[in-house]
């Protein structure tokens, strides 16, 4: 019995873990390669493991147990019927104004039936171990481990052997063969649960005996509603977290598996340490190093400090949420109840993740203009976590003593942050950080005193900002945030994207057809869009809007039109109150809203001069606008003789060699401009590429020495809609 139990509970562990990285992927180009596309796919598999754990949990109590078990052999093995996986021709988001609702009905009809299915699996096993009467019976947790162990194997293996060596395609049929095989072994571990077997002998007899005379005894307790109310937060604190770190990370780097898969695989790790008989280190070391960790990453959040190499970045926050994750999971572990009560304690953890994936996919948006969420639950993970199971008598009073310091010094700071005019004082509110984080090490052992001093040293982080200027707006949507600031003293606005600048427009008169940050008369995009402007019926597509600053190279009987994902990014760019380079155009450009890739496709080939691709979500690309068949298109859509031009700034990744690759690929000449001005008056350094066929086009500027051949990489890294891996073009210095 226990081989089949824990390879089909391995299996199916491992199945649902590949399907939710593979099947994000495959839905991400229709949603613009936007991190929130993750945040509602965890949301999705969430509800899923809700339903499957609440199948687990009544299906025997309403069905049997034999009915149960032939019910569950049908939901495993009828969604063989849908395979392989795919994404049905026609789907379009672009038609509706809620993606986030759009997706979850989309996954509910394409992938909904396997993966319920699946979530089914691991808690059906442990029920049917805990009710044969086998020796292991009375403690099946040992399976969870095993879920989870292949759950982890999984993740790992996907952006470091799936992704970067095998195709979507393959990888959907793979996946298909791997649940066909998952199908033939819940039956036969059905068959093996209720077959009749010889009696056993011997101490395993003894043993099983013992159990079943105990449990006749003393039959287990019905958990308390507080015990349950502990289950439900414990599971939310982290799963909440799980989805705040992950946005956190790809929003500044790609909407890609591998920046999903860390988060997610530390979680699972969290799980199986927990659950383990190996508590190495302990909880007081864990309490300790959370309460150090928690200072300087909410200083990062609040500051909105971009810290390099990226590398920096991502471990602090990742280890922040390892630690506390696994103080949580450990609180459930010793809190776990017996066999009688393993199906409602899972369905219980299931409601908690639900209602985290709840809070930071639906109602995050809706509550908070930033990714609030985030830090709000990170404090409630220091007030949860970091309560000890027992105060030692000798420690009660000096730390009831720092604690009460601790709380006048962040109330003094609170005070002051709300009543003293700190915008004439630049220096005042990092001055004011200090009692907080002076009152974080005096109560860095009391929860309570903490939290309250690590919450007023993130409002005093707010409030010393290095956004320059005064807020006009800020608005969240589904595919990021997006600030509008003024500069009074320089006469200067800004618009950005999570932490980068997608726009400086001056407020005086006469330079408000001037552009600045990378796109300013002397950078490459200025040069080759300024010469263009001598061509009177030139057309002009621009992929990515911002502010609309491209605009003011318009000349007058151009057509211009820009394609842009974000209604909220439109809305801004087209509001004079905030910026006026589309108002103030010859002609008004063309806005088309929706994924490029998708309303690109409907426009009439061989239609525009040049076609500019400058589509950023802060520093992260949208990986399905860079690969062999998204040049493809964009080729298809340029006159004889017209060009590409891609912006591939960047922060974190390297994207010469793969665009330079693509070109190779193409037989297109790709050629790169690095430019490294930048000033005062809002220039900024940028690196663009220029792509064309055949001749140089004549309306180009000459070349230039700044303009060289574009490096590029082997044939076989070469991006296609079907393959790409981010590791290969990761800065991590």
């Amino acid at each position: 019995m226990l081989p089949v139990f824990l390879l089909t509970t391995f299996l199916s562990a491992t199945l649902l873990f590949l399907v939710q990285p593979l099947f994000a992927k495959m839905v991400l180009p229709l949603l613009g390669g936007a991190p929130g596309v993750w945040n509602t796919a965890m949301l999705f598999f969430q509800a899923c493991l809700l339903g499957g754990y609440a199948f687990a949990h009544f299906g025997p109590r309403l069905l049997g147990a034999r009915r149960h078990a032939v019910l569950q052999v049908l939901i495993v093995a009828l969604p063989v019927l849908l395979l392989p996986l795919s994404i049905p021709a026609g789907a379009d988001p672009t038609a509706t104004s809620y993606p986030t609702l759009w997706l979850l009905g989309f996954m509910l009809v394409t992938i909904g039936a396997p993966f319920f299915a699946l979530s089914t699996t691991s808690p059906t096993i442990q029920h049917w171990l805990g009710a044969s009467g086998h020796a292991r019976a009375g403690n099946p947790y040992f399976l969870y481990v095993a879920s989870n162990v292949g759950s982890l194997l999984a993740l790992l293996a996907y952006p470091v052997v799936v992704e970067p060596f095998l195709s979507l395609r393959l990888q959907q049929q793979l996946w298909g063969y791997g649940y066909a095989l998952l199908a033939l072994l819940t039956l036969a571990a059905a068959r093996s649960a209720f077959q009749r077997a010889p009696r056993p002998t011997g101490p395993s007899a003894a043993h099983a005996a013992s159990s079943a005379c105990a449990a006749t005894e003393a039959p287990e307790p019905t958990p308390t509603l507080r015990r349950r109310a502990l289950w439900v937060l414990g599971a939310f604190i982290p799963s909440s977290l799980l989805l705040g770190v992950t946005a956190f990370v790809t929003s500044e780097v790609a909407a890609v598996p591998l920046l999903w898969i860390l988060p997610l695989a530390l979680y699972l790790g969290t799980f199986i340490l927990a659950f383990s008989s190996w508590q190495v280190p302990s909880d007081h070391v864990l309490r300790r190093t959370l309460a150090m960790l928690a200072v300087p990453l909410v200083l990062v959040v609040a500051l909105h400090v971009r810290i390099q190499p990226i590398a920096t970045l991502i471990l602090l926050n990742l280890a922040v949420f390892f630690v506390a994750a696994l103080l949580c999971h450990r609180r459930l572990s010793a809190t776990r109840p017996g066999p009688a009560h393993l199906t409602e304690f899972y369905l219980w953890l299931s409601v908690g993740g639900v209602l985290g994936g709840i809070f930071n996919a639906l109602l995050a948006p809706v509550l908070f203009d930033t990714h609030f969420e985030y830090p709000l639950v990170l404090l409630l993970a220091c007030l949860h976590a970091l309560r000890p199971e027992a105060a030692a008598p000798a420690d009660v009073r000096p730390a009831r003593l720092a604690a009460v310091v601790a709380v006048a010094c962040a109330g003094l700071a609170l005070l002051l942050l709300r009543t003293l005019p700190l915008a004439t004082v630049p220096a005042a509110p990092l001055l004011l950080m200090a009692a907080p984080a002076l009152a974080c090490f005096l109560a860095s052992k009391r929860p309570a005193p903490f939290t309250v001093a690590l919450a007023v040293l993130f409002f005093a982080g707010q409030a010393a900002t290095v956004t320059p200027g005064r807020q006009l707006h800020i608005e969240r949507s589904f595919f990021g945030i997006n600030r509008v600031t003024e500069d009074t003293t320089t006469g200067v606005r800004h618009l950005y994207h999570g932490l980068t600048i997608h726009g400086i427009q001056s407020t005086e008169p006469g330079s408000r057809r001037t552009a600045f940050s990378y796109y300013h008369d002397r950078s490459p995009s200025g040069r080759v869009l300024a010469a263009l402007a001598r061509e009177p019926g030139a057309r002009v597509g621009l992929v990515g809007l911002g502010a609309g600053s491209l605009a003011v190279y318009a000349a007058p009987g151009q057509a211009w039109t820009f394609f842009e994902i974000d209604p909220v990014v439109a809305r801004i760019a087209a509001d004079p109150r905030y910026f006026t380079f589309l108002h103030d155009a010859p002609t008004p450009p063309r806005l088309v809203l929706g994924d490029a890739r998708l309303t690109l496709a409907r426009e009439p080939d061989h239609q525009f001069d040049v076609l500019v691709i400058d589509a950023f979500s802060s520093d992260a690309i949208p990986v399905h606008l860079m690969t062999r068949e998204a040049f493809a298109l964009y080729h298809s859509k340029l006159k004889p003789g017209g060009a590409i031009l891609c912006h591939i700034s960047n922060n974190h990744l390297d994207l010469e060699p793969i665009l330079g690759g693509i070109a190779a690929d193409r037989g297109l000449t790709a050629q790169t401009c690095v430019d490294g001005e930048s000033d005062d008056l809002g220039r900024m350094a940028s690196t663009w590429m220029l792509f064309y066929s055949g001749p140089r086009p004549p309306w180009l500027p000459p070349t230039a020495n700044d303009w060289i051949p574009a490096r590029t990489c082997p044939p076989s890294q070469v991006w296609r809609d079907d393959f790409s891996s981010v590791l290969s073009v990761m800065r991590w210095q």
